[in-house]
Parts: structure tokens; sequence; C-alpha cells
């Protein structure tokens, strides 16, 4: 445990050594103020944060690809993928210790908006309900594990930092499109298959306080599965 920490912090500390970090922060706060400001602070409006959720589940998206195409193939670039692979890491703890580093950089990317239900409970009357935020904190942060995962896998493919950012970028807005556009015209049974795909049906639910254990084993069973493929391409790539 203590080297998967140990490679967490250096992940960590390495996404803040260059502009992109600080760059995909401002861009993220000052785009979900914006819908925070417009969207929720609406006087005669019911308080609630749904709609932040909903947004911050989109820009994630674009988002978690440009945190995560770097963990493994700037690696691959610099070569101290070999460095690494010399250690008592095994590709699992590798792959772990990666994605807790940038699960940490979502945490950062996260705190700086617990202004907005800081902001509906000092100015709204009566007070707006804390379960549904609290619920729709943990589904933003299960959507974000889950896209960093599949960022990782495509990172471990390649020491292209752009085709992994390109790669992840389209699966994540392929499965966004199977979900909506094209279960809407598919025929039974391919149209509930391509629903259960939908993120954007299960961080709605979190918005409003259901706490479905079906969302849970969807994205923790798709967190493992990625994370299981990344680790099984580093071992394979070691091997080599």
């Amino acid at each position: 445990m203590t080297r998967i920490f140990a490679v967490a912090r250096r992940e960590l500390g390495s996404m803040f050594r260059t502009p992109v970090g600080w760059i995909v922060i401002a861009l993220y706060l000052f785009l979900t103020g914006l819908v925070f400001i417009m969207n929720t602070l609406v006087p005669g409006d019911v308080a609630t944060l749904r709609y932040f959720f909903g947004a911050s589940a989109m820009l994630l998206i674009p988002i978690a690809p440009a945190v995560s195409m770097r963990l493994f193939a700037e690696e691959y670039r610099a070569g101290t993928i070999e460095l690494l692979s010399t250690t008592a890491l095994s590709p699992w703890a590798l792959v772990v210790g990666k994605l807790l580093g940038a699960a940490g950089f979502l945490i950062v990317l996260l705190l700086p908006t617990l202004m907005y239900p800081a902001v509906l409970f000092w100015y709204s009357d009566p007070n707006p309900d804390p379960g549904p935020m609290i619920t729709g904190y943990l589904g933003l942060a299960l959507v974000g594990l889950l896209y960093l995962s599949i960022g990782q896998l495509a990172s471990a493919c390649t020491s292209s930092q752009t085709l992994a950012f390109l790669v992840s970028l389209m699966f994540l807005v392929l499965i966004s499109l199977a979900s909506t556009q094209l279960a809407a015209i598919a025929p039974p049974p391919i149209d509930n298959a391509l629903l259960n795909l939908s993120i954007d049906r299960r961080i709605r639910d979190f918005s409003i306080g259901i706490l479905d254990t079906s969302h849970l084993v969807f994205f923790l069973s798709g967190i493992g599965l990625f994370s299981a493929a990344s680790a099984g391409v580093v071992s394979m790539r070691r091997w080599r």
C-alpha cells in the first residue's frame, strides 16, 4: 500500500507541475459557475444543484481524457516506465496508484464547488435538502472515476498523449450518443441494452437523491473492468 500511495502522490504532483492541470481546473470552475448562476440562483425556483451535477457530468467527458492521457503515455515517451518496471510494483499496483493520483486531482477539482451548496444554504429559505447534494457528489465522483479508468486504458495502449486523449474522448462521446440518440431508434431489446449504458440517467437519479444499488454496481464494475484491462496491457508491455 505504501508503494501505491507513493505512485499516487507522484502522479498527483505531476499534474500541477504543468499548466494543463491549472487550466482544466480554471475552465471547469468558470463553466460550472456560469451554470450555477444562470440555472440555480433563480429567484422563486427550488434550491437544487440538479443542473450543476448534470452539467458537471457532461464537462467530465473532455476533462477526464485530458487528465488521464498522460498517465502511462508520458511514461512510455520519457522512458521512465522502464524504471517503474524494475521496481517491486506489480502492474495492478501501478494502475491503482496512478488511478488514485488522478482521483486526487478530481477531488481537488470538485472541492471549490462546495461553495455552491454553501451559497444555497445561506440564501435559500427554506434550506435545500442536503440528501440529493450528497448523492449528487457521490454520483459525480463515480462518473469521474469511470471516465478516468477508460482514459487510463487508452493511455496504457500508446505512447502518444494526443492519441490517448482522442481515443478516450471519442469512446465517451460514442457511449453518450449510443445511450441517447441510438437508443431512441433502436428496436427492442437493443434499446434497453443501450439505455443501460446511459450515464445521464444515472447521474440524474443521484442528483435527486436516489441511491440505486444498480447504479453503484454499474460504476464499480466498469471501473474494475477498465482497470483490469489497463493492468493487463501494462503487464504485456512489461513482458515484451
